[in-house]
């Protein structure tokens, strides 16, 4: 067997968690996916993943059912009721600005 090093890493509670439970489904003991991760760190010379930002797009109403449409109203029901609110200005200007609308 070959000689093996500890690493020791600080995560979020929750997102330990949750890579656990997709580790079980597939079988592999969450040091075998540290150390595949790794090998990859060496093979690529890197981080063998894009890292980026999500890029964000403007919600379908098409792609919507009737509950989370009428959800979606109720929020923005609370937000007018309380007082938060954006000029038309302020909405272009982010549009333009995230979108490029």
């Amino acid at each position: 067997m070959a000689r093996t090093s500890n690493v020791f890493a600080r995560v979020e509670p929750e997102i330990k968690e949750q890579a656990e439970q997709v580790l079980d489904r597939l079988g592999i003991p969450m040091s075998n996916a540290v150390g595949m991760f790794l090998r990859q760190v060496v093979l690529q010379r890197g981080i063998p993943f894009e890292i980026k930002l999500p890029q964000t797009v403007p919600i379908n109403y098409g792609s919507f059912t009737r509950e989370q449409f009428d959800a979606e109203m109720e929020k923005g029901m609370a937000d007018v009721k309380e007082g938060r609110v954006y000029s038309a200005d302020a909405i272009e200007a982010e549009m333009k600005r995230d979108f490029g609308i």
